[in-house]
């Protein structure tokens, strides 16, 4: 039975009545467009609720970033980019308020248009839409972005495009895209592609590696760079949508700059002497204790705690099932029952951060730890009843440590899990299969993971105990994400976040076709039919309650999947930033979710 609605699914699903009696509202031009229902913003609003309309410009932010970059085309799997670059540079066609769950507002386009059925999508140009070398963004340019994106560059856009029948410009500033699949979301996910300048590649390689500045229409210009280094970002006055209601408010640094560091301990001692303006904390033990340098005592800089609602997401060491020790699933069961969750949150954390249990712990999308399947949930699974695996529909809850270091309770599920599966402990105190190759395996981590390493640390003790050869390789993060983007790796660390609207990017993460794709997000491997029928499901939906069923559905299959050993999640977001960076009283719907908050929201006030 689907969980009772929490007050933010109700949000989500009255609109839907709305729209219900308006017929075909969306079937002609209009401001903005929803998910489900309407978006809940009028034609003539001012500016989002969460932006301060006021807000002065000017002022200096600087934020960090561990490791380096190479190229400035953040468009493309060779490299790495630079941070801000999309967000900062670069806009879409519609712009989303993230004070809903997933609504857009007309940004480069003045109105979208599409039919009840969502079998094709329109926009309609601004015609005083610039990019910041003063030249017209035109038709030309967004067929040309979406159709290099959608063939060229990273996998993340090639999904959508595959499922466009035909792209045409209708007009002089009017382009449609018609669907060849149900898709539901796919009129907000074209109206998120970035537009780029088509002369900026004439000539040139479109997938190679540059540092060659990349002309995109939004409210920064790139002003300085120093490779690896640092990045410099300067507003353009002249930005031509600065007096949209849909930006009002909005990116008001003068500005914008990141520095890159090599480890976090070095971003934490800038942080103490005001060379970097604003930090996120990620661990609630260092913001419980670090926090008393002298800035902080005399009020030159403040503590931010900022609330959210939105999933967990997963975090944790996921295991490639690629490999064949990771192959069987009460091998990764037993890889969950060895890690000691409560010693290890208790000394990582200090025991305060809220384990993760569900892909979208924290959100009205989550299932409850143990309970089978019903309704909804379980029609849509039932089809696959063969295949599923343990769990799925009688419900499923991680294992459960003994509130103590040694946990021998798990040490012993574990091993009768890994015997199960062929891997006994032989009189020399090794695990080995049948062949006898021992059960050795690489946790991939990045160079600067110091917290996520000490957790690799933990863990790799425990995993002894049962006879296991683990080992952590450091990697700067081009070679980690060569390797990654190769699934050329055992176990690493990852993360996934989740939106309060999920969608295409459960493809990217999970699907089929992207376990094959090299640069996919599907870094487990997994190849389920039950959750590429459960996705379409979702995108299909056409109320926010059946999208919920099919989420739910979702979480099963991947939480008795047994992919990750998950870790622990932050229920809100703790940044410490410079007295003189002020922020809106109102917190949006997602908190403090990627640029959309800090710095986008922020002002500069002596």
């Amino acid at each position: 039975m689907l969980r009772h609605l929490t007050p933010i699914l109700c949000r989500l699903v009255l609109p839907f009545g709305l729209a219900l009696s308006a017929g075909t509202a969306l079937a002609e031009p209009t401001h903005g467009i929803a998910m489900y229902g309407e978006p809940a913003l009028p034609p003539d609003f001012v500016s989002l609720p969460q932006a301060n309309p006021d807000a002065p410009k000017g002022g200096t932010i600087t934020l960090s970033m561990t490791g380096s970059f190479d190229t400035l085309n953040p468009f493309i799997t060779n490299g790495t980019a630079a941070e801000g670059i999309t967000p900062f540079t670069f806009e879409t066609l519609m712009a989303r308020s993230f004070d809903e769950p997933f609504s857009l507002y007309g940004l480069l386009a003045e109105s979208i248009e599409t039919d009840d059925a969502r079998t094709f999508v329109a926009f309609t140009l601004r015609e005083g839409a610039r990019f910041s070398d003063g030249t017209p963004v035109t038709v030309e340019d967004v067929l040309w972005s979406y159709e290099t994106l959608g063939t060229l560059g990273h996998p993340r856009y090639h999904t959508a495009w595959k499922k466009i029948a035909k792209a045409e410009a209708t007009g002089p500033r009017t382009v449609r895209f018609t669907f060849n699949t149900e898709d539901r979301e796919l009129p907000l996910i074209l109206g998120l592609r970035p537009i780029l300048k088509k002369s900026d590649f004439e000539g040139k390689d479109f997938e190679a590696t540059s540092l060659d500045r990349l002309t995109g229409s939004g409210p920064y210009v790139i002003d300085q760079v120093d490779p690896g280094v640092q990045i410099t970002y300067k507003r353009n006055p002249d930005w031509w949508g600065k007096d949209l209601p849909v930006n009002r408010g909005q990116w008001n640094f003068d500005t914008i700059r990141y520095d890159y560091y090599s480890n976090p301990v070095a971003i934490f001692e800038s942080v103490k002497t005001g060379a970097i303006s604003a930090y996120r904390e990620d661990n609630l033990a260092r913001w419980a204790s670090r926090y008393d340098f002298p800035a902080l005592a005399s009020g030159e800089m403040v503590k931010l705690e900022v609330p959210h609602d939105r999933p967990s997401g997963i975090i944790g060491f996921v295991m490639n099932t690629r490999k064949p020790q990771f192959a069987d699933w009460r091998v990764r069961e037993a890889m969950i029952e060895l890690f000691n969750f409560d010693f290890v949150n208790a000394t990582v954390t200090g025991g305060a951060a809220p384990r993760i249990t569900s892909y979208f712990a924290n959100s009205p999308f989550a299932v409850e730890a143990g309970q089978p399947a019903a309704g909804g949930v379980l029609a849509l699974l039932e089809p696959f009843k063969a295949d599923l695996l343990p769990g799925t529909l009688e419900g499923y809850a991680l294992p459960q440590p003994d509130g103590t270091a040694q946990n021998r309770p798990g040490l012993r599920r574990a091993l009768a899990l890994l015997e199960e599966a062929g891997w006994t402990v032989g009189d020399d105190g090794v695990l080995k299969n049948a062949d006898g190759t021992p059960f050795a395996f690489e946790i991939l981590l990045t160079i600067g993971q110091d917290e996520v390493a000490s957790v690799a640390a933990i863990y790799i003790e425990a995993l002894k105990d049962v006879g296991i050869d683990a080992k952590v390789t450091m990697l700067d993060s081009a070679q980690m994400k060569a390797r990654t983007d190769s699934f050329d790796f055992d176990m690493t660390y990852m993360i996934r976040t989740m939106s309060l609207s999920p969608g295409n990017e459960q493809s990217l993460y999970w699907s089929s076709a992207a376990a094959d794709t090299e640069g996919s997000r599907n870094w487990m491997g997994v190849k389920s039919p039950a959750i590429d029928a459960v996705i379409a499901a979702m995108l299909a939906a056409r109320s926010q309650e059946d999208a919920a069923t099919a989420a739910q559905a979702l979480d099963r299959l991947l939480t008795a999947g047994r992919y990750v050993v998950p870790f622990w999640f932050a229920d809100r977001n703790l940044i410490v930033h410079k007295a003189e960076l002020k922020h809106p009283d109102r917190v949006q719907l997602y908190g403090d979710w990627a640029t959309s908050y800090l710095p986008a929201l922020w002002w500069f006030e002596e």
